[in-house]
């Protein structure tokens, strides 16, 4: 099983420092997101994340290099999947999990429940506490590669069936993604491998684990 380590930092951050916490995760490990499913085009964008926790939530910076990039939707739980899309899935060991989907924006789409059928989404307002820093390079041209970061601080209340007060010295289950379902060369890629003969990101036994230190 893939692994990842959330190392914490310290301090409190919010959208008047969040270029800070930007800079503290480029400087961090990064991951690459490198299963390409589903697909035989030979299309495919490079993409990595580094992860962190601070005090009250989640630490997430994506970095993306892609030809076709879209950023249509701006409104907290629209389909931002049909966008540019990174995506981060976490259960915290019930067998439930969260699904975190973000467009090159940061407009975020929040979900929970234990499989693909049946999510009941997050409010919005929860969904809007999320703090979000979107970098987007465009190429100067359509044959060459935009490239785009998109810096994400989740706070520990978007977690609303778990009462997470600190996550130092857990374990949890997940998996890290990026998509786009509308753009002109659609893609599937995952961080963990997922043994599906459909198009299915929401097959829980196929996250990797993070461990928060």
């Amino acid at each position: 099983m893939k692994e990842v380590y959330a190392p914490f930092i310290p301090g409190t951050y919010n959208e008047n420092n969040l270029d800070e916490l930007s800079v503290l995760l480029e400087k961090g490990k990064k991951y690459a997101i490198d299963n390409l499913l589903w697909s035989d085009t030979g299309y495919f964008p490079s993409v990595s994340f580094s992860i962190a926790h601070t005090g009250d939530g989640i630490a997430l910076k994506y970095f993306v290099k892609e030809q076709h990039t879209s950023a249509t939707y701006k409104t907290v739980n629209d389909p931002v999947y049909k966008d540019s899309c990174v995506e981060f899935f976490i259960s915290f060991g019930d067998g439930q999990y969260y699904n975190l989907e973000f467009n090159a924006l940061g407009t975020a789409l929040v979900g929970f429940g234990e499989d693909r059928h049946g999510r009941t989404p997050v409010p919005d307002d929860r969904v809007s506490s999320i703090k979000a820093l979107s970098n987007i390079n465009w190429a100067e041209n359509t044959d060459g590669f935009n490239t785009w970061d998109l810096t994400l601080l989740v706070p520990f209340d978007v977690f609303i069936y778990h009462d997470i007060k600190t996550l130092n010295g857990t374990t949890s289950q997940a998996n890290f993604f990026k998509c786009g379902d509308d753009l002109p060369q659609p893609h599937f890629i995952s961080w963990s491998n997922i043994d599906s003969p459909v198009p299915d990101f929401h097959l829980s036994q196929f996250f990797g684990t993070i461990k928060f230190i």
